[in-house]
């Protein structure tokens, strides 16, 4: 724990994933062959981190380019993408709305989609560099916007630190505790530049950099700890017990300024009180991104999951433009307006969690829902869910729905699981997709979180719907049963 990760022996290259690589080479290609560019771009942790890679990768080349960014690409928000001669290139979106940049009469010569959800093509054939086209399902749009930006210059290696946070932000490290495949190469890539630390197998809790620690072992959501997880007192009360407790002005450390013989006391007490009450251990340890090249080490931007979720506050409350410029290297008035934000954002999440417990949720055979009308913004309430999956049927995924702020006439729906019910079969992203259509709407997202829109009317049968694919899905994987 909390060590430096050192390379011996590493001899792996980005250009051993050869049919990506490819795809890659050849969108370059026609990148470089235009003098203007705009980069159309989505508003989470993923989209802004990709769009400042690509602009940045491409200023350094000399090539002129400006950034627009899009809530979700749909009729309502085709006006935003600019009618004008610039080449487009879409990063984390586009490759399941090809149908949308038909209509908007975009032609295949003007657009390159960089993505990594499930494409939906269109009569137009638009090139797409996709991770998910080369079998890669952990790789973001930020990773893939890595590899064209060092495909424009191998000298951009700095910018794997933003595909690692945008990467995190997309959970493409929740299910395995660590990012693996191409996104792995991405992070080595950044620790050999060096403004990246990696911990491997460190305490998997969240908020290593800023979370007072029994705070961050009372509200992990991955783990369940008796006496600890949910209880705060509990968890303060277990800190003492093993002599760690607050400072002189009742600050308690955080995980990031715990010396390692404290840390490895900590986690074996845990280890030892989850044992004792037969408690599984398998997702105790995860990696850590760790930025050394940080002066506010211990604040949201000295790690990749409190820096994403910096980011992802700027884009859900429409300032990605703001989370654009902290991937720039701003660290004045803009990291000053972003905290402000990002405490804000908490705040509201926090909200949406307790309306969630207070509230209760509905259960069918497979899944749960709830409704939480137009009380709180349809870009946060996705996130309070994955926040209440602890404290729920930790073996049901989470279907929440909402007004749809752009368009009252239909609901927002989001849905959050746990990684090992995605490893019994679960695919919420194909289940919220497949029965969207039906209805008229459309979905996307990945296994473990996904979101739809769907017609107002149609959400008591949708719900139905949902629960019946989720079931088909047990079936075929031979988890479920009829």
């Amino acid at each position: 724990m909390n060590r430096t990760y050192i390379l011996k022996g590493e001899n792996r290259t980005l250009s051993t994933i050869m049919s990506l690589a490819q795809d890659v080479k050849e969108a370059v290609a026609e990148i470089r062959s235009h003098d203007e560019v705009t980069i159309i771009s989505h508003i989470d942790a993923d989209g802004i981190t990709s769009e400042a890679i690509l602009s940045l990768a491409l200023s350094r080349a000399g090539i002129q380019n400006r950034s627009v960014f899009i809530r979700q690409l749909e009729p309502l928000t085709l006006h935003a993408i600019p009618d004008d001669t610039s080449f487009k290139v879409f990063s984390d979106l586009g490759s399941g709305q090809q149908s949308l940049l038909e209509e908007k009469g975009l032609p295949a010569q003007d657009v390159i989609i960089i993505d990594h959800h499930v494409s939906q093509p269109a009569t137009t054939r638009y090139v797409e560099v996709n991770s998910l086209h080369h079998g890669y399902e952990k790789l973001s749009a930020a990773g893939v916007a890595y590899l064209v930006a060092m495909e424009l210059d191998n000298k951009n290696q700095d910018l794997a630190k933003l595909a690692v946070i945008g990467n995190v932000g997309d959970m493409m490290d929740r299910e395995d505790l660590c990012l693996s495949g191409p996104a792995r190469e991405i992070l080595l890539a950044g620790v050999r530049y060096g403004n990246i630390e990696l911990w491997e197998r460190d305490l998997n809790i969240y908020g290593i950099s800023t979370r007072p620690l029994p705070q961050a072992l009372a509200y992990t959501d991955d783990l369940d700890i008796p006496g600890v997880s949910q209880d705060l007192l509990g968890a303060k009360r277990f800190l003492e017990r093993l002599g760690v407790t607050p400072d002189e002005r009742r600050h308690w450390p955080v995980w990031q300024e715990i010396s390692f013989s404290d840390k490895q006391m900590i986690v074996t007490a845990l280890v030892e009180q989850m044992i004792a009450f037969s408690k599984p251990v398998n997702r105790l340890f995860a990696d850590h991104y760790v930025f050394s090249d940080e002066e506010m080490r211990y604040s949201p931007l000295g790690n990749a999951s409190e820096y994403a979720t910096l980011l992802n506050s700027c884009g859900r409350w429409s300032r990605p433009q703001l989370g654009d410029s902290i991937c720039r290297g701003n660290r004045g008035g803009a990291y000053t307006e972003a905290y402000k934000m990002l405490k804000n954002h908490r705040n509201c999440i926090r909200e949406v969690l307790q309306f969630i417990v207070d509230n209760g949720v509905s259960e069918l055979s497979h899944i749960l829902y709830l409704h939480v009308g137009d009380r709180f913004p349809d870009t946060i309430v996705g996130i309070g869910a994955g926040m209440a999956l602890s404290r729920l049927n930790p073996k049901k995924p989470l279907l929440i729905m909402c007004v749809d702020q752009m368009d009252p006439q239909n609901t927002k729906v989001s849905m959050r699981t746990k990684p090992d019910v995605i490893a019994g079969g679960v695919n919420l992203q194909e289940a919220l997709c497949e029965t969207a259509g039906k209805y008229g709407g459309s979905g996307g997202g990945h296994r473990i979180a996904a979101g739809a829109f769907i017609p107002k009317t149609a959400e008591k049968e949708f719900v139905y719907d949902v629960n019946e694919a989720i079931r088909r899905q047990l079936i075929k994987a031979g988890t479920g049963t009829s």
